[in-house]
């Protein structure tokens, strides 16, 4: 099956925000009470969560919501996700600055923003073209550098830029892409909820270690069906 490539360079580096931020200290609070009171401690995921501002990754109607514990609607049958599976899915990924991510499904950009203040470098994919073009604005407004996006069917990954440290996949498929296994790099992880779709699946994170492939179920979570072109 093709898939229409269309790359989107995001300029990316510092986020831009204004000079006044009324959202700060409710982004502050959520990070208190729905990211670290649940038990993830990791320094850099918390600060990530605490700079990278969600009311901005939402439709306008919405932005008195961006920091309660629940997804949003941000159109076209998508969602960006609760804040603290964000964090989760970040932490167990075990995201540094010397890795190099490949998130399939951008969505809003949000997460992509996320993994993008704390690793050297994300590739993120969209198969709506409206939400990939309208999230690579953003995150291009946003100031960030280190982001590279393209429109097309994520199942196959990115083998253009493969292998890859991390792989986060925020749509929830009937099984573990092989493409996406394959570009998993040693010592690399894997988190993709799987399981039916407009039902509870469980995250499954995947590693390679020593060439071997492990599975490892770690919790329930709800996401939007995986698409395919």
């Amino acid at each position: 099956m093709k898939s229409i490539l269309i790359i989107l360079c995001i300029m990316a580096g510092g986020i831009i925000l204004p000079q006044t931020d009324k959202y700060q200290s409710a982004r502050i609070r959520m990070v208190k009470t729905q990211i670290s009171d649940r038990g993830i401690s990791n320094t850099a995921v918390l600060e990530a969560m605490k700079k990278v501002p969600r009311h901005l990754f939402i439709p306008g109607e919405y932005e008195r919501e961006a920091y309660e514990d629940y997804p949003l609607p941000i159109g076209y049958g998508q969602t960006i996700s609760q804040p603290y599976i964000v964090a989760y899915m970040t932490d167990i990924v075990r995201p540094n600055a010397k890795k190099k991510a490949l998130e399939i499904g951008t969505g809003s950009g949000y997460q992509a923003a996320v993994l993008a203040e704390i690793v050297e470098k994300v590739y993120t994919i969209e198969i709506v073209p409206e939400l990939a073009k309208e999230s690579s604005a953003l995150l291009k407004k946003l100031g960030y550098k280190n982001i590279i996006g393209k429109y097309g069917d994520g199942y196959k990954g990115w083998p253009e830029y493969a292998p890859f440290d991390i792989i986060i996949v925020t749509a929830a498929a009937d099984h573990i892409p092989q493409p996406l296994i394959d570009q998993l790099a040693e010592n690399g992880r894997l988190v993709i909820p799987v399981g039916p779709p407009s039902a509870v699946q469980e995250l499954i994170l995947v590693t390679r270690r020593n060439g071997k492939v492990e599975q490892r179920r770690m919790t329930f979570v709800r996401f939007v069906p995986f698409k395919r072109l």
